[in-house]
């Protein structure tokens, strides 16, 4: 049984950072590529960052320079490592494994004063 469990989300105010982890388990995590999404209030779920079994990262617009993805396999764990955090980055954070399509469950990230 597959199963993606994020962690880290919160509340913090704009300008700060947040860690978020996604543990996965019943998959051989070092061979899967690894994404994280966004999906905000009323709107689509959007792609964030993903990073490959060999360890090639790539960004959307909105998180270049401010996110940074990584893996560790042994951990069987994603991070992705949010600084300068905006209003706008306010949305359930999702990670995503390939092949296969598996989804965590999410964890909420809201960005407020």
């Amino acid at each position: 049984q597959v199963q993606l469990v994020e962690s880290g989300g919160g509340l913090v105010q704009p300008g700060a950072s947040l860690r978020l982890s996604c543990v996965a388990s019943g998959i051989i995590f070092s061979i899967y590529t690894m994404r994280w999404y966004r999906q905000a209030p009323g709107k689509q779920r959007e792609w964030v960052a993903l990073i490959s079994s060999g360890g090639n990262t790539n960004y959307a617009d909105s998180a270049k320079g401010r996110f940074t993805i990584s893996r560790d396999n042994a951990k069987n764990t994603v991070y992705l490592q949010m600084n300068s955090l905006k209003p706008e980055d306010t949305a359930v954070y999702y990670c995503n494994a390939q092949p296969g399509g598996f989804w965590g469950q999410g964890t909420q990230v809201t960005v407020s004063t």
